[in-house]
């Protein structure tokens, strides 16, 4: 059901505190209180831009992107409803975000072919990242589908359930899963064709 109007009703007159829940920033930003949103993008903001950054791949366009998240928070905060966290329904905005600016970037591609195309040119400065095995890792993740990345995404880097992934994507419980394993196996692989183990990292 909908957030409760009462809560924020308890704390109209006061401004909200850092301590105060996620969920009731939201009910407050529903009523309006500007405070209320400079607190839940503080407390969200780098999560948020962090998630944009490995779906678009471009800082610039990741930043632009973390505003339009917490414009649509603010717009679409009384429609909140607490089936998750705010935390995955901020994720669940900025997925949405990021999927429609790559579409933007370029109708004509699918997801796949985006995620094909990738500059193979290393500078000097490149190649000494490379060594590093965070780097490699990283470069790693790039390799996989949007739909792999996506999974390792949420659940490695953003602590979320495997429930709240199938919520926030879409798709079954299962699926989920199955993406999980096979995304495994194939970082598994890429790790292993640069003589790294993945138990090393």
């Amino acid at each position: 059901m909908p957030v409760s109007h009462a809560m924020s009703a308890l704390v109209q007159n006061r401004p909200p505190k850092a301590e105060t829940s996620d969920q009731a920033l939201i009910a407050l930003m529903a009523d309006g209180d500007k405070d209320a949103m400079r607190i839940l993008f503080a407390r969200h903001n780098v999560k948020v831009f962090r998630f944009l950054m490995r779906l678009v791949g471009d800082a610039a366009s990741a930043e632009d992107l973390v505003s339009e998240v917490f414009l649509e928070a603010w717009r679409q905060a009384a429609r909140f409803e607490a089936r998750s966290q705010v935390a995955t329904w901020l994720l669940g905005i900025a997925r949405h975000k990021a999927l429609s600016a790559l579409r933007r970037r370029a109708p004509e591609m699918t997801d796949d072919t985006l995620e094909s195309i990738k500059d193979t040119a290393d500078n000097p400065e490149v190649a000494l990242q490379k060594r590093d095995t965070g780097a490699v890792l990283r470069d790693c993740l790039r390799q996989l589908s949007s739909a792999h990345r996506e999974i390792i995404d949420l659940i490695y880097y953003h602590g979320r359930t495997i429930e709240d992934a199938a919520q926030l994507i879409g798709v079954p419980h299962n699926t989920v899963k199955t993406r999980m394993f096979h995304a495994r196996g194939r970082i598994a692989a890429l790790l292993a064709g640069r003589g790294i183990e993945r138990a090393s990292l």
